[in-house]
Formats: C-alpha cells, sequence, structure tokens
C-alpha cells in the first residue's frame, strides 16, 4: 500500500507543475532552464533519444525503442502522465491505475498492453513492463514542433498550432504535421497574493490588454484594486512557447502582436507560477492546471460577460480558450496512435486532461480526433466514460468546471 500511495502522489506532483520521475517507472530531470527536461520515461536529456519519425504504421515497428515526444510545458502533464503510468504498465485490476471494468472493458491485459494490442503491438507483461517505453521531454511548443519536424521525436506537443508557431512556413510543410488534439485549456490570469488580497479578484479585457501593452503600469490604475501604490510586473512567457503564442493571438488577435508592456519572460509554467509565488506586484497568464492556491486566479470581464475560472471558462466565448496539440509528422504510426487512443479514450480524458484541470473533449470532438488514427488491427473497445456526471476541474481552489458549452473548435 505504502508503494502504490508513493506512486500516485509521484504522479500528482507532475501534474501540479514539476517533472518529477517516478520511482520505478521514469527518470530524468526538468532540465531547470526549460530546454532539456524530462518525464514518463528513463530518457536522457533533450527527449530525443530513441526518437525518429516513424510513420505509415506498419506492425513489425520494433517494440522495443521507445516513443519519444518534447515540448509544451502545457501538455507536458497530460503527455508526462500518461507516459508514467504507461510505463508502469499497471495490470488490471490495480484499483489507483487501471480498473478497465470502470470504464466498460472486458480485458485481463494491463493498461499498456491493451492499448497496445490495437494494433498488433505485442509484448509488455504484469510485471511492470510496457510493450515500449514513452520518454517525454519537457521545454515549449515551438521547440518541440521543430523536434518533431528534424526527426529528432516522434510527437510534439504544442499549445499552439503549428501554424502559429512557423509563421514562416509554406502551405507544404504545415500539410505534413498531422494535428491530434488531446484535451482544452481555459487559459486564466494569475496575480500576487496580496494584488488578490487588495480586492483584484476581476480584470477587465481593456484593463488586460492595457497592463500587456504597457498603458497601465501602475495597480492604482486598475478598478479593483485598493490597496497601496504599486508597480505592475507584468509576466510573460517566452517567446516561442505556445501559451505566449495563443495569449497574443487570442486577446490582441495576432499571433505577432507586440506586447510592450512585459517586464520579464519566462520558459515555463512552472517557472511563471513561482515567480508570481515570490512576488506581491505580478500578473501573468498561465495555463490551467499551474494557478490556484498562493498564485490566484481572476475573473476575466469581457463584453459584459464574466468568466471565473471554476465555473465556465469552458465556454465557447471565453477569448483565452486554445486546444492542446500532440502532433505527429506526415503519418500517425501505429506506436503513436496507441499511445494517442489511451489519452482519447474515456480512461485518459479522465485521468491525464480532467485529472490536470484541463477540459475533456466532448465526444463530436472525440471522434473527429480518431479519425485521424489507423484504423486498429481488430475489434478494440476504447470504453465509456466511468462516471457521466463528471466534471472538469479548474483552478485550484476555485473548484470544479462543466464541460457544458466547452469550445467546439479553438486555436492552439
Amino acid at each position: 500500500m505504502t508503494r502504490e500511495f508513493t506512486r500516485r502522489d509521484a504522479i500528482a506532483t507532475i501534474g501540479a507543475g514539476g517533472a518529477v520521475a517516478l520511482a520505478g517507472c521514469t527518470g530524468g530531470s526538468d532540465g531547470g532552464n526549460g530546454s532539456n527536461g524530462s518525464g514518463g520515461g528513463n530518457q536522457s536529456g533533450n527527449g530525443s533519444q530513441g526518437g525518429g519519425n516513424s510513420s505509415g504504421g506498419s506492425s513489425g515497428q520494433q517494440a522495443s525503442q521507445p516513443l519519444t515526444a518534447d515540448g509544451s510545458s502545457t501538455v507536458y502533464p497530460i503527455t508526462s502522465n500518461g507516459a508514467s503510468v504507461w510505463n508502469s504498465n499497471p495490470p488490471a485490476g490495480d484499483e489507483d491505475y487501471w480498473m478497465p471494468s470502470d470504464y466498460g472493458i472486458e480485458t485481463d491485459l494491463p493498461m499498456a498492453s491493451y492499448f497496445a494490442s490495437a494494433y498488433g503491438l505485442d509484448g509488455g507483461d504484469n510485471q511492470g513492463q510496457p510493450p515500449y517505453l514513452v520518454n517525454v521531454g519537457l521545454s515549449h511548443s515551438g521547440t518541440g514542433i521543430e523536434k518533431l519536424m528534424d526527426g529528432q521525436v516522434d510527437i510534439g506537443d504544442a499549445s499552439a498550432t503549428a501554424k502559429e508557431e512557423l509563421p514562416d512556413a509554406d502551405q507544404s510543410t504545415l500539410d505534413k504535421f498531422v494535428d491530434h488534439v488531446v484535451g482544452v485549456d481555459g487559459q486564466p490570469i494569475m496575480v500576487s497574493q496580496a494584488v488578490y488580497d487588495a480586492g483584484v479578484d476581476t480584470i477587465t479585457g481593456p484593463e488586460l490588454k492595457g497592463i500587456y501593452k504597457g498603458d497601465i503600469q501602475q495597480w492604482s490604475e486598475i478598478g479593483a484594486y485598493s490597496g497601496p501604490e504599486k508597480e505592475i510586473q507584468a509576466i510573460c512567457r517566452s517567446e516561442g512557447s505556445g501559451t505566449d503564442t495563443s495569449f497574443r493571438s487570442n486577446l490582441f488577435g495576432s499571433a505577432d502582436a507586440p506586447i510592450d508592456g512585459c517586464d520579464a519572460r519566462i520558459g515555463q509554467n512552472q517557472q511563471v507560477r513561482t515567480t508570481v509565488l515570490n512576488s506581491d506586484n505580478a500578473i501573468a497568464y498561465a495555463a490551467l492546471a499551474f494557478v490556484g492556491g498562493q498564485a490566484p486566479a481572476v475573473s476575466l470581464e469581457i463584453d459584459g460577460t464574466t468568466y471565473t475560472p471554476g465555473e465556465n471558462l469552458g465556454e465557447r466565448g471565453y477569448p483565452l480558450a486554445r486546444d492542446l496539440h500532440c502532433y505527429t509528422w506526415q503519418d500517425t504510426s501505429q506506436k503513436e496512435a496507441a499511445f494517442l487512443r489511451m489519452l482519447l479514450s474515456p480512461y485518459g480524458q479522465e485521468n491525464f486532461v480532467e485529472a490536470n484541470d484541463y477540459f475533456m473533449l466532448p465526444d463530436s470532438r472525440i471522434q473527429e480526433e480518431l479519425g485521424k488514427l489507423p484504423e486498429p488491427t481488430g475489434d478494440f473497445n476504447l470504453g465509456s466514460a466511468a462516471n457521466s456526471s463528471s466534471s472538469n476541474g479548474s483552478s485550484g481552489s476555485n473548484g470544479s468546471a462543466s464541460t457544458t458549452g466547452m469550445p467546439g473548435t479553438t486555436s492552439g
């Protein structure tokens, strides 16, 4: 019992914002500088070991070769946590990690072995050995997409579209990307606890734009603020990150829009959260999974509608919602498809998307994404939701948000 609790606690810690190695399952570290972290396997450094984009999906793929991914720190909790459990290949009946009967699946196979069996990829056992390892690196969207193009990894994690990350790419290049959307992030705004305590629990769209344009530089210029005179510290994600790209695109209408009010650019969502925690005057934009606690999210009021974390960030009208992508290159191999099919299954959506405070895809979008994958080689039961009334989590102390009205299509 103690070992199982430790494994579950470690996985939860990864999703909370750190690249934590799961004992017996993972290796590597978060790399510190946002460029070479790893998770979900025993890869080294930059996430490219054992990589190379296999395409076409022949069942003769060598199961001993790891599947590799790298990119967005926003998508990282989904793919890394999924990889950590995949790599431990828990047996059917493991109450913590793999209860197939809860999802209407009848199988005695361990988790990874079951989803790999959709494509005849044999291997794995009940002793924790998967058919093949999945190694997930941590950097940002632009890096993941570039590594995918260069053949260094099999999957490029991104929280913005390839088109937004590669504005100079021609259409023939963009057409080689296969976009697999695995979840939706209702990107929130967070502030320092001192700012929140001074009354800023809501900020308007014009105020947010003014801060990041550099037109508003003092918290006293924000209507809800009632504290002492204090300069605003506007935190931005690094250029090339999908979070930064989508923030500019969704708020200012262009992925190339200047943000002249930016006081600091930070590499990863985890580091953004730490900066806000250690400041008394900060505002930042980050992925939904990284806000809450002493880095509280605030409501955003736009065009007469107030969007509140934990209530309605999943609504179609929320301007900072974006898809979370797992790109493959030119085609999607059977090894890639088996892992992606797991993430798209009700089991994967509940345990790796919803559990990391992102919005699960509605059924119509699940079917759309499954249509991009190779057909299973035989009869395969993807399963059904374990709890049809389950709601998607949102930020920290703000509770959970329903999937009702969540975006049908969003931009990276």
